[in-house]
C-alpha cells in the first residue's frame, strides 16, 4: 500500500465519520473567523505520545477529509469549504513538519503565500503565524506535529546537520520575535526514501503500542538525517544571519557563566552541536577561536581580580579556571606582556 492510499484509508474510509458540526473539527480544520485575531494550539496529546500526525485529505469537489492518530478512537472527519478559504492563522506549542505526499499545497507563511509540490516539506517553529490555504486542487498533506521534549532528543541524537539544529535550537528557545520556517525540496530520488519512512511513521501512529515510541523516535532521526542530506534548504540569508546571533549569544551567554570550567565536549552536551560548530561561530563573530576567546574571558577576569582583591596570584588562577600554574602565567605574560605581580604591583603605584 502506498503512503497516499493509506492516508485515504483513514482520513476517509473510517466507519466513525464526524462531519464538520463535530467539536474535533476544530483540531482539524478550524476555517478563518477574523483577520486580526491569532489562534495557539496547544499540544492535542498527552506526554505519552509526544508525536502525532494530522492527515489532510482535499478532494476537487471542495471536501477537506482528516484524522489524527493516534487516537483513542479511531474516526475521519469531513468538511466542506470554498474554494480560497482559509484556516485561522494560527501558530502551534510545538514543532510541526508537513509533508506533501501528493498534489500541491498553499501555505500563507509570514505575509508570503508559499507554494510546497509533492515531495517538498515545510519545517514550521512554535512561534511562526501561518494559515493553510484551500482550493479544488486535489492534495494529500501529513502535519506531523512533535512535542518540545522530542526536541532534545533530535538534536543530542545529532541526527541532523548545523542548519537544522540551530532553527530547532532557536525554536528551543523561544525566540518570538524570530519566526522561521524550512521549505525542503528533494534531491534526486530522496522522495522515495522518505515515503517509505513516512509510510513507516503513520504505520506506528496507528499502532502506537509500548514500543512505538522508540520505534517513532528512531523514524524521526531517519527523516531529519535524509532532510539534512538528501532535500536543498531555502533560507534566506537575513534569517540565516539573525539564527546564527541567536546562537552565538546563548553560547557566549553560557561561555561566560561557566567560564572558568567550560570546556567543548560540556558546549557540545549542553547545546547539541557537533565541537567545531563552536569554534566556526565565534570565530565569525569574534575573529577568535574558541580557546582564545575563553583564554580572554579567564585573562581579564584574572585582571579584575588583581585590581580589586588581595588574593594570592595562585588562588586567582585556580580561580579563573587554570590549576596548571605555569600555563596562567604564560598566557597572561602573552597578553599583558607584564607577570601578574608585576601587572598588580603597577596598578597599585
Amino acid at each position: 500500500m502506498t503512503l497516499n492510499q493509506l492516508c485515504i484509508d483513514i482520513s476517509c474510509n473510517d466507519s466513525n465519520m464526524l462531519d464538520e458540526k463535530n467539536s474535533i473539527g476544530s483540531r482539524i480544520m478550524c476555517p478563518e473567523y477574523s483577520l486580526h485575531m491569532e489562534d495557539v494550539k496547544t499540544y492535542p496529546l498527552s506526554s505519552n505520545n509526544p508525536v502525532f500526525a494530522l492527515c489532510w485529505i482535499i478532494r476537487s469537489d471542495n471536501k477537506l477529509y482528516g484524522t489524527i492518530k493516534p487516537s483513542a478512537v479511531s474516526f475521519s472527519y469531513c468538511s466542506s469549504f470554498e474554494t480560497g478559504s482559509r484556516t485561522q492563522m494560527h501558530t502551534h506549542e510545538y514543532l510541526e513538519l508537513a509533508y506533501i505526499v501528493s498534489g500541491t499545497f498553499y501555505q500563507r507563511i509570514l505575509g508570503k503565500d508559499i507554494i510546497f509540490k509533492q515531495g517538498e516539506l515545510c519545517l514550521v517553529d512554535k512561534n511562526c503565524l501561518h494559515q493553510d490555504c484551500l482550493d479544488s486542487t486535489p492534495a494529500c498533506i501529513i502535519f506531523i506535529g512533535i512535542a518540545n521534549e522530542m526536541f532534545d532528543s533530535i538534536m543530542s541524537n545529532q541526527a541532523a546537520d548545523a542548519r537544522i539544529v540551530s532553527f530547532l535550537q532557536t525554536a528551543l528557545l523561544k525566540q518570538k520575535n524570530l519566526w522561521q520556517y524550512l521549505h525542503f525540496k528533494p534531491i534526486d530520488d530522496s522522495n522515495r526514501k522518505m515515503e517509505e519512512y513516512f509510510l513507516e511513521l503513520i504505520r506506528e501512529l496507528i499502532r502506537n503500542d509500548k514500543a512505538s515510541g522508540y520505534i517513532i523516535q528512531g523514524l524521526l532521526m531517519r527523516i531529519f538525517n535524509l532532510l539534512s542530506s538528501g532535500y536543498d534548504i531555502s533560507l534566506s540569508s537575513e534569517m540565516q544571519k539573525k539564527m546564527n546571533w541567536l546562537l552565538f549569544e546563548e553560547i557566549t551567554s553560557y561561555i561566560k557563566e561557566h567560564y572558568n570550567s567550560v570546556s567543548l565536549k560540556q558546549l557540545s552536551k549542553h547545546f547539541h552541536f557537533n565541537e567545531d560548530f563552536f569554534n566556526r561561530i565565534i570565530k565569525s563573530k569574534t575573529g577568535m577561536t574558541y580557546t582564545e576567546y575563553v583564554q580572554n574571558l579567564r585573562i581579564s577576569e584574572a585582571e579584575r581580580l588583581l585590581r580589586s582583591t588581595d588574593l594570592n596570584i595562585d588562588d586567582i588562577a585556580s580561580r579563573v579556571g587554570y590549576q596548571n600554574k605555569g600555563y596562567f602565567y604564560k598566557i597572561f605574560v602573552e597578553k599583558n606582556h607584564v607577570t601578574p605581580a608585576k601587572f598588580r604591583k603597577d596598578i597599585l603605584k
